[in-house]
């Protein structure tokens, strides 16, 4: 134990005698385990965005989804089946359903004349299931049903029709026919890409069905169930069959997951995307790796009459061997902590992470395993570039410093 804290105490003392060499050969090792501890942490933050993209069109992991049909195709009994699966959930205690109509059509009036929309009627746990994102306002809320001017979400296409009025001025619609009346636009969600004009707007359900009778012919409605993923293989059949118990005569009902966990290749697509990412990281580690070596080597050419020097007086083999090896192994691993700090703290402010990855919602906090890997990383690149040095100071003999 002795010998080994006199071997890092030397390998210390060589360092700071050498400052300037070190800390030129270092950058590059700095650089690489910073460049490397920042592709795993993306890659992570990357995992994050892809879910949230996912959960966004599919619902998140698990999802359920039910839905009922006539086999002759004629309109099912909306009302009749809506207390069913409220009976069921409220059995299994679900903390998450959401009940969407999609299909219905509203007129609107809007400055140039009333114009149709379409529209998706649904209860406020849709955009917790979904991570439903906003321009601008907030979502629908349980308390919204009971307002005397109905809450409505529209989207930034429809927004601009009205002239962009802002929120704070608490704008309102106006719709005309059956669900005919004054809206308060409370929410706008914003375009899903380039040329995206849809002319949408979501309704409470509730307040929906308290001004119409039925939901139109043409619409079609179905059921979500946010659930964990280590309950739904357990609690989806047995939802199905209480469902289809006692169901009437000529009437389907189809429970399926729509999550992307329950998509076959979409785990394998984001490890494909870790494996690419990983190997340009190590391709990246390797060559500051090897411009260390090649400095070292370069280093220990100019070291032999030290190096002879101390074996004249009397330093072991191993004595020499450890020093040069720990030399380069504490100061690859000073070298990697000071990448890792930076990287850190340039990802933890926030602001490239949601540059890059636009509309995260959950921005991770910074992952412990990039950090762990960079400094395994700046260990094991330390001692491969200081056991070839170390190697050839061993074959240092005193007569080689006399000739130096």
């Amino acid at each position: 134990m002795t010998g080994f804290l006199g071997a890092l105490a030397d390998a210390w003392a060589e360092i700071r005698v050498h400052k300037l060499r070190v800390l030129l050969s270092l950058i590059g090792i700095a650089v690489s385990v910073g460049a490397l501890t920042a592709v795993v942490a993306i890659s992570e933050y990357q995992r994050q965005f892809q879910t949230e993209q996912s959960d966004r069109f599919g619902g998140r992991a698990a999802t359920v989804v039910v839905s009922v049909t006539r086999d002759d195709g004629s309109p099912v009994d909306t009302d009749g089946f809506d207390e069913r699966f409220s009976r069921v959930s409220e059995r299994f205690g679900f903390s998450h359903t959401a009940r969407i109509a999609q299909g219905v059509m509203l007129d609107v009036q809007l400055p140039d004349g009333i114009t149709q929309v379409a529209a998706r009627v649904m209860d406020p746990a849709f955009s917790q299931i979904h991570r439903e994102r906003l321009l601008d306002g907030r979502w629908f809320l349980d308390s919204d049903a009971e307002a005397l001017a109905p809450a409505v979400v529209i989207s930034e296409a429809l927004w601009d029709r009205l002239g962009r009025v802002p929120l704070t001025q608490h704008p309102t619609l106006t719709l005309s026919g059956a669900a005919g009346g004054t809206y308060q636009v409370i929410g706008i969600t914003p375009r899903q890409g380039m040329g995206d004009e849809e002319l949408r707007l979501d309704l409470l359900y509730d307040s929906y069905r308290a001004r119409v009778d039925a939901l139109p012919a043409d619409a079609w409605m179905q059921y979500e169930i946010w659930m964990g993923q280590d309950q739904v293989d357990r609690i989806a059949p047995v939802l199905a069959m209480d469902l289809r118990a006692g169901l009437p005569a000529g009437q389907t009902v189809s429970v399926t997951r729509s999550d992307w966990a329950a998509q076959p290749g979409t785990l394998d697509a984001q490890a494909t995307f870790e494996m690419i990412t990983g190997g340009i990281a190590a391709l990246i580690l390797a060559l500051g790796a090897l411009s260390l070596i090649n400095i070292q080597l370069v280093a220990m050419r100019q070291r032999v009459r030290e190096i002879g020097v101390r074996r004249a007086f009397g330093a072991s083999s191993g004595r020499v061997f450890f020093s040069v090896f720990l030399e380069s192994l504490v100061a690859t691993t000073v070298a990697g902590v000071i990448g890792i700090a930076i990287v850190v703290a340039i990802l933890r402010s926030g602001w490239i992470v949601t540059s890059l990855f636009s509309g995260i919602q959950d921005v991770p906090p910074f992952p412990m395993r990039a950090a762990m890997i960079g400094l395994l990383a700046s260990v094991v690149v330390g001692a491969v570039s200081g056991f070839i040095p170390a190697l050839v100071a061993l074959r240092v003999k005193v007569i080689d410093a006399i000739r130096f």
